[in-house]
């Protein structure tokens, strides 16, 4: 493993110039400390080299996590729960695209002195999702996943199982014909529910109609371009890919006149805590997010100590609630 003195030979600089830098001295310019950090992550000096002292981040995106009621707010108390009372030093960090565009992953880490991350809200083109992919600091990405690195691993719920609930579910109060709608099939895990649909269809026996699944990046859209066509082909229930996205169907629905779960049953996914206090309730499938949270910390901690794990994925759980029902014959809903 490389030196500090190996770092300064390379570079030709003094080795203390070296130490400033990786300690973000102010008197080492900032152009020269970007390249000795550049230069200590390609030859592979690590943290544990120079700090005892041993600090986590947890890297977000697109996530809320301040207020209990927010989604991502358990995650991070599960995570703190398990990685303070062990020694570590966990800090939060709202991580923008300028901040990935400026320094890599490996180097942001180096230059905080943070032995591992856990990452959450990130989109698959975020510019760090590329470092993640050859990146030597261990991280742990919730609902996104990086194949062949041994320092990357993925936790999550099981979203197949969740599927499975959902479509069985509905197929034991008498639908047929189920439609799924979603966001955008930019991002991972929409890409995972989404296919985990389908699966869940044909486990149980029944029709997987392309033609009754939507996707778009805006809820809006999907309310007015994707549900009506849903509904004109007969669909009874209607799957949805999150729960904030349920409830605006549900909403939708019960404005065109349709009885929510009368004429239409629906579902979500992640049981929101909002979820519970919906009109009607919504039916879903719950994370259990402080105890994703935890498995997040056992893994990096396992990471850091170089057990290779690939994927830690929770159990579903169907919360079923007053948004579906027996199927209604409606007009335009035979099978």
């Amino acid at each position: 493993m490389a030196t500090i003195q190996d770092i300064a030979d390379r570079l030709g600089v003094s080795k203390g110039t070296v130490s400033k830098a990786l300690n973000g001295a102010p008197d080492v310019s900032e152009t020269l400390q970007k390249t000795i950090l550049e230069t200590a992550v390609e030859m592979g000096y690590t943290i544990r080299k120079r700090r005892e002292k041993k600090k986590l981040c947890i890297l977000t995106e697109n996530l809320e996590y301040e207020e209990p009621h927010q989604f991502g707010y358990d995650i991070i108390l599960g995570f703190r729960q398990m990685a303070e009372p062990a020694g570590y030093e966990v800090e939060i960090i709202d991580v923008t695209e300028k901040l990935q565009k400026a320094f890599s992953y490996d180097v942001f880490m180096l230059k905080n002195g943070y032995v591992g991350a856990f990452v959450l809200g990130f989109s698959l083109n975020d510019p760090w999702m590329r470092d993640f992919q050859t990146a030597k600091t261990p991280a742990v990405l919730y609902d996104n996943y990086i194949m062949t690195n041994p320092r990357m691993a993925y936790v999550g719920i099981d979203n197949n199982e969740g599927m499975e609930l959902t479509v069985s579910h509905l197929k034991a109060l008498g639908h047929k014909k189920i439609g799924y709608l979603s966001g955008a099939l930019g991002s991972h895990i929409m890409q995972v529910r989404h296919s985990a649909f389908f699966h869940a269809m044909r486990q149980n026996g029944l029709k997987a109609d392309p033609a009754l699944t939507g996707s778009s990046y805006y809820i809006i859209q999907c309310l007015e371009k994707q549900l009506p066509r849903l509904l004109e082909q007969g669909a009874t229930a209607i799957v949805c890919g999150h729960d904030l996205l349920a409830n605006a169907v549900m909403v939708q629905c019960q404005q065109l006149g349709l009885r929510v779960p009368a004429d239409v049953s629906v579902t979500g996914f992640d049981d929101l805590p909002m979820s519970a206090y919906t009109s009607p309730p919504l039916t879903t499938v719950r994370q259990e997010r402080t105890q994703l949270g935890k498995s997040g910390y056992y893994a990096l901690d396992s990471l850091i100590n170089g057990i290779t794990i690939g994927t830690l994925l929770l159990h579903a759980k169907l919360v079923v609630r007053n948004s579906t029902d027996k199927p209604a014959d409606r007009v335009g809903g035979g099978d």
